[in-house]
């Protein structure tokens, strides 16, 4: 165990008995200032947009399927099981073209606009984590000139410009590896939804060259 190890455990004593990465991960969320725990909260709440997205978009179904699949629910409503399969059938029964636009249209406004807020909201997230990180670097750079300007240049002063500094360089990093991964993982989902959505236009057209043939 590091001393500041042993230091945090005596500030904190709930966190004796905690893995040893749990002791630094509050280590470096001390060190890093108040601007530490803005960042973990976006970063919470991006990680669970997102982790509610991709469920969501699993357990619904909500996924591209082969025109093989599409007729065979055309030609076989009754082996239709799921939201997906349930609308073509059921875009197909109005027996309109209209109808049909009507049907998928609820359905993206039921099934995909929710994900669409969730997705900009986890956009403004990873925006923000940096934003918030480059907030702590300026709050460090302000105390650490704040102890060169009001220090005699003893041991004190210098610890206190150290933590200045150590406040500024860990709220940066910080900022970036929440943002970075929250960025690959937005994207990851922007493509799936849009990779559905295409999907969908097909579909409908499909439904809709059935229902007025």
């Amino acid at each position: 165990m590091t001393p500041d190890a042993s230091t945090t455990l005596e500030m904190l004593p709930w966190l004796e008995g905690l893995p040893p990465f749990v002791v630094r991960a509050v280590e470096i969320t001390i060190a890093g200032g108040s601007a530490m725990w803005a960042i973990w909260l976006v970063g919470f709440i991006m990680c669970a947009l997102g982790v509610n997205i991709w469920v969501g978009m699993l357990m619904d179904g909500l996924r591209p399927r082969s025109d093989a699949q599409v007729k065979g629910w055309l030609r076989e409503p009754k082996s239709a099981a799921g939201p997906v399969p349930e609308l073509i059938t059921g875009a197909v029964e109005a027996r309109s073209s209209e109808s049909v636009a009507l049907t998928f249209g609820e359905f993206r406004a039921r099934e995909l606009e929710p994900f669409e807020r969730q997705l900009r909201l986890m956009k403004i997230c990873v925006g923000l984590a940096p934003l918030l990180g480059l907030f702590g670097t300026v709050t460090g750079m302000l105390a650490t000139f704040a102890a060169l300007a009001s220090g005699s240049g003893g041991e004190q002063t210098m610890g206190a410009i150290a933590k200045g500094i150590s406040e500024a360089l860990i709220t940066t990093e910080t900022g970036l590896v929440v943002a970075l991964p929250g960025l690959f993982l937005q994207y990851h989902l922007s493509r799936k939804k849009r990779g559905f959505e295409v999907f969908l236009d097909h579909a409908e057209t499909l439904c809709r060259r059935h229902a007025t043939a």
